[in-house]
């Protein structure tokens, strides 16, 4: 299991954190680590531990995401921004990856996860640095603070005024993430096909397909119960998924590369409560 400590760098009403035309450094901020979480939500063995408030609303202090970091015992952190420098509009371009001076673990994550940004973003390599940043210096696993572009770039803001390239800088992030832990893509997850791991069953494979088993034995022409790893079965659409003690509508979501809207509406729930044991239509 990768414990991920992930935040979007400020809040919506932080003063001063915005581009010349009024544009907030977390809403870009935000684009990006969603992306990067629901991403991260196809891969197994990935635990979020999201540092900033996800509405925007409260600016999180820096001690209190670093403490959330550091208690969750995550294995990385990761503080996503947006850069700025003088506030009005000029030609000055690039993405860029801090880690704290001296942490040579934190240059490993900064050399494995600023290519893939450069490379979505599309801009200026202007390369890997060191800071005394405090989310750097305060936490106790490999950091890095990156910098997708300037807010007062003119080059740079239509790269962040385009939300497919926002997108696919999250889907870089997560990507390269995962590549750092060496985490696998889940199987199945409502694409038709299922592909068996070790200590499943036909029953456990049916439930979470919402089949039987006969279906799910009609549908693969199997003659018998027997099943193998990496053997790939046909299923149907549906996925399902049984609540468990702390989770949340938002958690359940973002594993499953969904929003809390759509689970509500597949399962007819008008709130936000769940309870553990129940059983939630997720695909």
């Amino acid at each position: 299991m990768a414990i991920i400590a992930i935040g979007a760098g400020h809040g919506i009403n932080t003063p001063g954190k915005r581009s010349p035309a009024g544009e907030r450094e977390w809403t870009f901020n935000n684009k990006v680590v969603s992306a990067a979480i629901r991403y991260l939500g196809g891969y197994e063995n990935a635990n979020i531990v999201r540092l900033d408030d996800p509405t925007g609303n409260t600016d999180v202090p820096l001690t209190t995401r670093t403490n959330k970091a550091n208690n969750a015992n995550a294995d990385i952190l990761v503080s996503y921004h947006h850069n700025a420098n003088t506030g009005q509009w000029g030609s000055w371009t690039g993405t860029e990856t801090y880690h704290y001076p001296g942490s040579s673990s934190g240059n490993a994550l900064a050399t494995k996860i600023h290519p893939g940004i450069v490379t979505a973003m599309g801009l200026r390599d202007r390369g890997i640095k060191t800071a005394n940043f405090h989310m750097l210096r305060e936490s106790r696993m490999p950091a890095i603070l990156i910098e997708g572009g300037f807010m007062d770039s003119t080059i740079d803001i239509v790269k962040m005024r385009n939300n497919t390239v926002m997108d696919n800088t999250g889907k870089a992030l997560a990507d390269a993430i995962a590549s750092h832990f060496g985490l696998k893509k889940k199987d199945g997850g409502g694409s038709g096909t299922y592909t068996v791991k070790s200590g499943d069953t036909l029953w456990s494979i049916a439930q979470a397909h919402d089949m039987t088993v006969n279906e799910l034995k009609a549908l693969n022409n199997l003659t018998s119960d027997d099943i193998y790893p990496g053997q790939v079965l046909k299923v149907t659409g549906a996925v399902y998924y049984t609540v468990k003690s702390g989770d949340t509508l938002w958690g359940i979501a973002q594993q499953y590369n969904t929003t809390v809207n759509a689970i509500k509406s597949l399962n007819g729930l008008t709130s936000d409560v769940i309870q553990p044991g129940q059983r939630l239509r997720v695909k």
